[in-house]
């Protein structure tokens, strides 16, 4: 196959599509990497209005940008705003010239740890430097990302096209041949022009290393091949598993305002969360570093993790009583995201899935007997009441049971009870309304 048709055969082939990111907790960063970072840069630097871009910001986090499709020169997705219909939103970037591309693939194939690098989702700072001495622009700078958008806004970007470039961060920190493709060559097609280099690169280096015509050192290939490997050694026998439950070896003299108790849960909780870090990002399941807590979140996690010891730490002036029993509660069923759905109500997005879980909800309650009658939802979390019930936000109440579901902003449902006039958590998140139902009515019994 001709260099012609093979391009044309990988243009075809090189668009990629990337599911839609779920909403994302507030404040939550968006690029992690140098290279996302510049991508930013690039975008904010050539915006004039920064209220567009905290609206973009704000758009990307809540997760109103549908599917990405990356393909040469350009990225686009469907953004809804505060519409129903969605807007086509696309970023176009300048391609790399065939020439550019036959230097910068040289420049990469000439230094093992580039390739090395890339196949890691790693962009090393001197190869784009040395790319940019060749007059190779890798990273966009101030006025290359050219945003379009079928929305009324004049905005250059606008809130829509913003969105699509903030999360197209995420997409950069996790694979830089994102980036490789909308300068025009997909992964594929650049790994096997790579090889082809590197191939070139043995078959000139193999007759120089030769001397007198003779063949060249080591043992030929098919006597390595036919030849018996060597017998593996014994294993060493396992190591026992590492208490991990005991306590941090932590010595504090007696000192006045200092209880050596107290200071020691804390060392051991501080430990017992680093661990948990490392041991996530080892097993590839870690993510974004937990939030900082404030002062009360803390005190309920604390209070939640170690309940026997948790008075040692309290401080003058910290709440007690039911308050804090509701909120330690709902941190033991769901964390953090479980506190702040007892704490906060919130609007669901219409395209939320709240109005169609809330349907099935009362469809499951009616065929108990009880409740609502099951009543169908006409429309989001401001219709009116049906008999019985009640719906305010994220809140689906049922009086006459003394239950309510509340829909958290991490897209799960927690059930609730009445309990003393207040409602109370009674169930861990479920990722339907009719599980947390479920909880909800079982609690009663």
């Amino acid at each position: 196959m001709s260099t012609s048709a093979r391009r044309r055969r990988s243009a075809e082939q090189q668009a990629r599509a990337f599911p839609a990111f779920p909403p994302q907790r507030r404040g939550a960063r968006f690029a992690r990497t140098w290279w996302g970072e510049a991508w930013i840069t690039a975008m904010e630097d050539a915006s004039l209005d920064r209220k567009r871009l905290s609206r973009g910001r704000t758009y990307a986090r809540a997760g109103y940008v549908g599917p990405i499709v990356v393909s040469p020169g350009r990225l686009a997705a469907l953004v809804y705003g505060s519409r129903d219909t969605p807007y086509q939103t696309q970023v176009t970037v300048e391609q790399l010239t065939a020439a550019q591309w036959d230097q910068f693939l040289d420049r990469v194939a000439a230094t093992a740890g580039h390739i090395a690098a890339l196949l890691d989702r790693d962009m090393p700072h001197d190869l784009v430097s040395s790319a940019e001495d060749l007059g190779i622009p890798l990273l966009p700078g101030i006025g290359d990302l050219q945003p379009e958008c079928t929305c009324p806004d004049w905005g250059d970007p606008c809130k829509h096209a913003a969105a699509l470039c903030y999360q197209a961060s995420w997409l950069l920190d996790a694979d830089p041949f994102v980036l490789l493709l909308m300068r025009g060559r997909g992964e594929r097609e650049l790994l096997d022009e790579m090889q082809r280099r590197n191939v070139r690169q043995a078959e000139v280096s193999v007759p120089a290393a030769r001397t007198g015509g003779g063949p060249a050192g080591g043992t030929p290939a098919a006597e390595a091949f036919a030849a018996r490997p060597a017998p593996l050694p014994d294993l060493d026998d396992p190591l026992p598993p590492e208490d991990h439950a005991a306590e941090p070896l932590l010595t504090v003299p007696e000192a006045p305002g200092v209880d050596p108790a107290g200071l020691a849960l804390l060392a051991r909780d501080a430990a017992g969360r680093a661990r948990q870090l490392l041991a996530d990002s080892l097993t590839g399941q870690g993510g974004d570093l937990p939030a900082e807590l404030t002062r009360w979140q803390d005190t309920v996690r604390l209070a939640a993790t170690h309940p026997g010891d948790w008075p040692r730490t309290r401080q003058p002036g910290d709440p007690s009583g039911p308050h804090l029993a509701r909120a330690v509660a709902a941190w033991t069923f769901g964390g953090a995201a479980g506190l702040q759905t007892l704490e906060q109500a919130w609007t669901p997005d219409r395209r939320s899935p709240f109005r169609r879980e809330l349907a099935l909800a009362r469809a499951a309650l009616a065929d108990t007997g009880d409740g609502t009658g099951g009543a169908a939802v006409a429309g989001g979390p401001d219709d009116t009441d049906q008999p019985g019930e009640r719906v305010w936000r994220n809140r689906w109440t049922v009086p006459a049971l003394g239950l309510q579901l509340r829909f958290g902003r991490d897209g799960r449902w927690y059930a609730y009870r009445a309990d003393n006039g207040e409602w109370a958590p009674v169930g861990p998140p479920r990722s339907s309304a009719t599980e947390a139902l479920a909880d909800a009515l079982s609690a009663a019994d």
